[in-house]
């Protein structure tokens, strides 16, 4: 039986994985409602194609800026300076329909003690269970749950809390495949298919705003908050401490931030002073991860 814990600066837990017999970390639901996060959440960004650290412009895959030969050591960039949490991607995985990035996310996982979900190629229960025993906290489901919807309820109640629904939009439809194809569905018809779950959060990306530096698409994401209890993360254009304190204020549970801190355009110390002094006080759910 292995144990796994990591801690942040004031000492409290953030989270355990311990495998069993199973070799399935179990399912930890700390769910707490009514009652206000510290701050809102903020996740530094790793995307990860063919090994490297590496950002999209508008998810288009020919407009790729490396920053980084070595995800691990920029995990533990991030780390060093304050981050609490990591979000993941893989890129080639989304594409491919399976993980292509699995040594670095191992590496990741290796060099840093914090909690890290990952989104990219989740599509089978396997997949599901190899990647929480793995060690990560958490995984993030956008194409399959659009695809098979009763799958994607399956797999909430087998490892409740423990899956985010990735809302991908483009114009406010859903995009899946490594957002190479773009459906009719709406984004939030998507989210109100699973009202009820036992999902982590829903984590929703604009992606006509993504990478591109010129704010978050705030009037999308409060329309999301409206329509939806689950923790919601918005991902998306965040390029200032202004946009991390607007999206608090339309009640974000957390955000995910990328090129504007590979470019410094907004230092991750700034990104969370903004959290923190905004402040979350009206969230009705709150999940300590």
């Amino acid at each position: 039986m292995e144990s796994r814990a990591a801690s942040h600066a004031g000492g409290k837990s953030l989270f355990v994985v311990r495998t069993g017999a199973s070799g399935v970390p179990p399912v930890r639901a700390n769910h707490t409602c009514h009652s206000p996060w510290k701050s809102m959440q903020v996740w530094p960004a790793i995307d990860l194609r063919g090994g490297k650290c590496v950002r999209l412009r508008q998810g288009d895959y020919a407009r790729e800026t490396v920053f980084g030969e070595d995800p691990a050591r920029m995990a533990r960039q991030w780390v060093d300076q304050g981050a609490e949490r990591l979000h993941l991607v893989d890129l080639d995985g989304a594409r491919q329909g399976q993980p292509g990035n699995l040594e670095s996310v191992r590496a990741i996982l290796s060099e840093v003690d914090v909690p890290c979900q990952l989104g990219g190629g989740i599509r089978t229960e396997e997949t599901i269970a190899e990647l929480l025993e793995a060690g990560l906290a958490r995984l993030v489901v956008g194409t399959s749950a659009l695809k098979d919807a009763d799958w994607f309820r399956r797999m909430c109640r087998r490892f409740p809390d423990r899956l985010a629904l990735g809302i991908d939009a483009r114009d406010g439809r859903v995009a899946t495949d490594g957002w190479t194809e773009t459906t009719s569905t709406a984004a939030i018809e998507l989210a109100g298919q699973f009202a009820g779950e036992p999902m982590a959060a829903i984590i929703y990306t604009d992606i006509n705003t993504d990478g591109m530096l010129a704010g978050p698409n705030i009037a999308a994401m409060a329309e999301m908050r409206s329509r939806v209890d689950a923790p919601l993360i918005a991902s998306g254009g965040i390029s200032s401490a202004g946009d991390v304190e607007a999206l608090a204020a339309a009640g974000m549970d957390g955000c995910i931030i990328g090129r504007a801190l590979y470019e410094s355009r907004l230092t991750l110390a700034d990104a969370l002073a903004a959290a923190a002094s905004a402040g979350n006080a009206d969230n009705t759910v709150a999940k300590e991860i």
